[in-house]
């Protein structure tokens, strides 16, 4: 048996941080696997042990000897800190103080203010270096911080080795600032989460947390209320504003009968409501939920990065290294001046602007996405959709709006009157949920037949007895319909074939721009792959101008189709697959990312598909490609961006021609550019 503990987990901000931290708790005996999520400051760990003390203390203790300064908490909805470390902007003030001080001192005044100066401001950086060291862990920023601010003194630059150091403080607390306030602006764009409910008690209002809130419960949600729990409405109408959770900017009428999701706000009239289901399960605790865990499924780029950073900072020590040792031993300098340059070199190594900014843009992205009504459950999806180079459909429920009418019931057998055709049909097909049983057994209403042995066979029909008679009903060998525009099933009777039924399934509004804007995006490959013999399939494929079709598909079937096409593709492109999310549930969970449409109350959906898209408008899965793609850019951008400055200020450093003071403002400066353009990503498509 797996257990999943959740902590939020605040002051750790570097991906090498998080991997050390990750791979020291997976040694734990009986821990399994661990995941941090930077961006939501979250810890999740399973393992095959309750979380009791002795495991809780083992986590802690694991943590602290790796980041002394991270801090645990075991609540979900504990307030995320901001402005952390407040005493920095004053321990840099008092150390800019002294250094101006040192510098009109003689000595040996002078070298002591200098001391004092660089102790005040940078004594836990110099801790930190230390205490990594004699744990065997080198090459982190303290580290080079340290190295490179204490060689300066060796050679003694004392003014520029302490400026360097309140510099760098100063910095790395404005780039806390920044992350911890793009941190928040995400989840602000989340905060649909109601704290309370009211319900009705005998007539009577009892405000209440939505946690205690049971099923059958009675709602009251006055206007400008957010709607706390789904639920069914018993009285009153009115409007919802559905725009947190599906993007939608014009309001949804509601009256008794309809059912509303939680998150929504209420409009100008009150509501009553049963409840549905517990808080737990509501569409904003699975919203919630989604969007919380989606930062521990990377994307290649981001598991790139922190593999990046690990071997980035030895190798550029060693570069360093060979800078400060090599010309001079070759009679090209002095030890003093190439020691100098190393140490600039150094500074300007650090890869801090790479491991905060790409996943804080991944972040980014998904809270862009969530805004427009489009749940990514991981970065790894966000750069999947990015890359979409094949897209296939499912038809029914997808392509077509998935609510059949029967538009004709036709008997082939003299002995049965089409009315018989019709209430044999809908006695075995009331054990269905298929759309086309829904459509017979409500053309035929409310008498039927009770019918014994029903049993439903995937992608074929459905059968049972009826009385003394074997009925099944499924799709003929060859349709009646020439026009291709209807669906036809074939009713039979101990295995004799005795009428048709016709049905009509319209393609959706949507359907026609969607597949053309996805052709303007480059995607031309496009397919459609349905249970639904081949007239239909074909009808809706040249309505749409898709020319591969596959028709009268099994389950199997389809996915055969799809683990063929991603054999074929290319190398850095991938499969989208769009469903209903239950029918086509391996076909989801196979391909590169699965999406499944108006899915949000449907458990099964959200297990098997990646993307989950609120609504039944299937545009949005353009306009998530394009804001994908435009995420992925701005991830590039700080990538490319971060290691060309610095490339060029290393390069500077090795030649002599760039100072420390130039290095540490070209890394803190780059870090807080590239946070700052991270945040583009929030904004959503045609925003």
């Amino acid at each position: 048996m797996h257990n999943r503990h959740v902590y939020r987990i605040e002051g750790v901000d570097c991906a090498v941080c998080a991997v050390r931290i990750q791979d020291a708790l997976n040694r734990i005996d009986g821990i399994g696997s661990s995941q941090i999520d930077l961006m939501a400051n979250r810890l999740e760990i399973v393992s095959d042990r309750a979380m009791d003390e002795t495991l809780d203390a083992q986590v802690r203790f694991t943590v602290q000897q790796e980041e002394p300064h991270a801090s645990l908490d075991l609540s979900k909805h504990k307030e995320r800190t901001t402005g952390k470390r407040f005493g920095v902007p004053m321990r840099v003030l008092v150390s800019v103080l002294l250094l101006i001080i040192a510098g009109n001192l003689r000595s040996p005044w002078s070298f002591a203010t200098y001391l004092l100066s660089y102790v005040i401001s940078g004594h836990d950086v110099v801790l930190r270096a230390l205490r990594n060291i004699f744990r065997g862990r080198l090459f982190d920023e303290q580290f080079l911080m340290t190295l490179a601010t204490v060689g300066a003194i060796a050679i003694g630059e004392y003014a520029e080795a302490v400026a360097v150091m309140a510099f760098y403080q100063a910095g790395e607390w404005v780039q806390d600032l920044a992350v911890d306030r793009s941190r928040a602006s995400i989840a602000r764009l989340m905060d649909i989460r109601p704290a309370q409910a009211t319900i009705l008690i005998d007539g009577v209002h009892k405000n209440v947390p939505v946690e205690q809130v049971g099923v059958g419960d009675i709602l009251l949600i006055r206007p400008g209320e957010k709607v706390p729990i789904d639920a069914v409405v018993r009285t009153g109408e009115s409007e919802l504003d559905t725009k947190a959770l599906t993007g939608e900017s014009v309001p949804s009428a509601v009256a008794p009968g309809d059912r509303i999701m939680s998150g929504c706000i209420n409009g100008g009239g009150v509501l009553t409501a049963e409840t549905v289901v517990r808080y737990e399960d509501s569409t904003v605790a699975t919203i919630l939920r989604l969007v919380e865990e989606s930062g521990l499924r990377k994307a290649r780029t981001e598991r790139f990065i922190t593999r990046f950073a690990r071997y980035y900072t030895p190798i550029v020590v060693i570069l360093a290294s060979s800078i400060a040792t090599v010309p001079p031993l070759l009679g090209l300098g002095s030890f003093s001046d190439w020691v100098y340059r190393a140490l600039v070199f150094l500074v300007i190594s650090c890869p801090c602007a790479l491991v905060i900014s790409v996943p804080l843009g991944f972040f980014g992205g998904i809270g862009g996405l969530a805004r427009m009504g489009v749940l990514v459950k991981g970065s790894t999806y966000v750069q999947s959709l990015a890359e979409a180079h094949m897209v296939v459909f499912d038809k029914t429920g997808t392509l077509t709006e998935g609510t059949f009418s029967i538009s004709d019931v036709r008997s082939v057998d003299e002995r049965f009157t089409a009315d018989k055709v019709l209430s044999l049909a809908a006695s075995v097909e009331a054990h269905s949920t298929h759309p086309i049983a829904r459509a017979i057994v409500l053309h035929h209403g409310p008498s039927i037949m009770p019918a014994d042995h029903v049993e439903e066979i995937p992608g074929r029909g459905i059968r049972g007895v009826v009385g003394d008679r074997r009925i099944y009903v499924g799709i003929p060998k060859e349709s009646a319909d020439e026009s291709g525009m209807h669906t036809v099933v074939s009713v039979y009777c101990d295995d004799e074939e005795i009428g048709r039924i016709a049905a009509t399934d319209p393609v959706r509004l949507q359907a026609d721009e969607t597949t053309a804007s996805l052709r303007k995006l480059g995607i031309g490959h496009l397919a459609i792959i349905s249970g639904d013999h081949e007239k239909p399939v074909a009808a809706v494929a040249r309505k749409l101008g898709i020319t591969e079709y596959h028709a009268r598909m099994l389950p199997q079937d389809k996915l055969a189709f799809v683990e063929e096409s991603l054999k074929r593709r290319k190398a850095g492109k991938s499969l989208l697959f769009v469903g209903d999310g239950i029918n086509d549930a391996p076909v989801l969970a196979l391909s590169d990312v699965g999406i499944s449409l108006g899915a949000i109350g449907s458990d099964a959906a959200i297990e098997a598909s990646d993307v989950v898209i609120m609504t039944d408008d299937l545009s949005r899965i353009p306009d998530a490609i394009v804001h994908s793609r435009r995420t992925l850019s701005i991830v590039r951008q700080n990538i490319m961006f971060a290691l060309g400055i610095k490339v060029v200020v290393m390069a500077l450093g090795a030649a002599g021609i760039a100072s420390m003071w130039l290095a540490v403002f070209a890394d803190t400066g780059v870090a807080l550019l590239a946070v700052l353009n991270s945040l583009r990503a929030l904004r959503k498509v045609h925003e």
